[in-house]
C-alpha cells in the first residue's frame, strides 16, 4: 500500500512540476508581450496569443491578470529574447529560444548541456535555413461542419490543416507574416482557438532509430528543465 501511495504521489508532484513550468513559460511570453505591444490585448495580438495559451493550459485568470500588471509596472523583469543554436547527438538540428534576464548565464547553461551530451553549440544564424517559423492554431472542431469549418480556415489565410478526431481538433498553419491576420479572422468568426504559437517547423527530419532517440531526448530534456528556456525544436521525423 505504501508503494503505491508513493507512486501516486510521485506521480502527482510531477504534473504539478509540469504545470509551473507551464505556468512561467506563460507568464515570460505574457512579460515580452506586453513589453513589445502594451496591455491592452485588442491591439496585442502576441498578448492575446499569450492569453489564449494561458486558457488551454488552465492558468488561472487571476494569475493572468497578475501578469498582465506585473510586466508592465516599474518591477517588471527586463527580459530578452535570445534564440541559441546546435547540433544534438547523431547531427539532430535543435534550435533553442530563450526569455532570460541574464544572457551571460542563459548560454553558458545551454553550452554545457550541449557539451554534456555529445552535442555542440552552432553559431547563431547556422541553422536558420533547416527551418521555417509557421503561425500553427489549434482550433476546437465540436459541433462544427468541417466543410465549412475548413473553408473559414482557408480563408483565415491556413495553408495546412490536419483533423485529430480523438481530441476533437484542427491544427492549422499559416505563413509567420500572416500570423496576426489569422488570429484576428478566427477571432471575428467566433471560433474555439485553444491556442496560437509561432513554431520553426523542419523542411527536412532525419530518422533515428530508438537508442539514438534516447540519445537526443536526454538532451532536449534537460534543456527544456532550464528556466530560461520557452521553446526547444529540433528536425526529428
Amino acid at each position: 500500500m505504501g508503494r503505491i501511495f508513493e507512486k501516486r504521489k510521485h506521480k502527482m508532484f510531477a504534473r504539478y512540476d509540469k504545470m509551473a513550468k507551464t505556468f512561467t513559460r506563460i507568464g515570460k511570453e505574457i512579460a515580452i508581450a506586453v513589453k513589445t505591444g502594451g496591455t491592452d490585448p485588442n491591439n496585442n495580438s502576441r498578448l492575446r496569443a499569450a492569453m489564449q495559451n494561458a486558457k488551454a493550459n488552465n492558468m488561472p485568470k487571476d494569475r493572468v491578470e497578475a501578469a498582465v500588471k506585473r510586466a508592465s509596472g516599474k518591477d517588471a523583469l527586463d527580459l530578452s529574447e535570445v534564440v541559441y543554436e546546435g547540433y544534438g547527438p547523431h547531427g539532430v538540428a535543435i534550435v533553442v529560444e530563450t526569455a532570460t534576464d541574464n544572457p551571460t548565464r542563459t548560454v553558458a547553461n545551454v553550452r554545457s548541456y550541449f557539451n554534456k551530451y555529445n552535442g555542440s553549440m552552432a553559431t547563431a544564424g547556422a541553422l536558420e535555413f533547416m527551418f521555417q517559423r509557421r503561425g500553427v492554431f489549434t482550433i476546437g472542431i465540436q459541433g462544427k461542419a468541417m466543410d465549412e469549418l475548413e473553408m473559414d480556415l482557408i480563408d483565415a489565410g491556413a495553408e495546412d490543416i490536419e483533423v485529430d478526431e480523438e481530441e476533437q481538433t484542427v491544427r492549422a498553419l499559416t505563413e509567420f507574416e500572416s500570423f496576426a491576420k489569422m488570429q484576428k479572422v478566427l477571432e471575428e468568426k467566433g471560433l474555439d482557438v485553444r491556442s496560437a504559437e509561432i513554431q520553426r517547423i523542419p523542411n527536412n527530419s532525419v530518422a533515428l532509430t530508438e537508442e539514438q532517440m534516447d540519445d537526443v531526448a536526454k538532451l532536449i530534456d534537460r534543456i527544456e528543465e532550464d528556466e530560461d528556456v520557452q521553446n526547444v525544436f529540433h528536425n526529428i521525423a
